[in-house]
């Protein structure tokens, strides 16, 4: 059998998530966030982005937040967005046939 076939489970692949955590967070954390975007929520919480490797490195993620006491509000992984291109086929300057 080829190992052509063979797709590693999703776990095993990069992955983008966004970690909502209460309390705020200054940007200078982010390098010890292994490079995750911080950005401040206007209800006094913080939103860390970014493309995580793999399973044990969401894993490692949350042992940061839990070793903070910042309390882990949720974890969601963020779908790839298609880009938008109703502007390139959409003219609405063109008139009604």
């Amino acid at each position: 059998m080829s190992n052509d076939l063979i797709t590693p489970p999703q776990q095993h692949r990069p992955r983008q998530y966004q970690l909502r955590v209460g309390g705020r967070l200054s940007i200078e954390w982010s390098e010890w966030f292994d490079g995750l975007s911080i950005t401040a929520t206007e209800n006094d919480e913080t939103l860390l982005t970014g493309w995580v490797a793999d399973q044990s490195a969401l894993q490692g993620l949350l042992k940061k937040v839990r070793d903070l006491g910042l309390p882990l509000l949720s974890v969601n992984p963020v779908e790839p967005t298609a880009p938008d291109t109703s502007a390139a086929t959409h003219d609405s300057s063109s008139p009604k046939e």
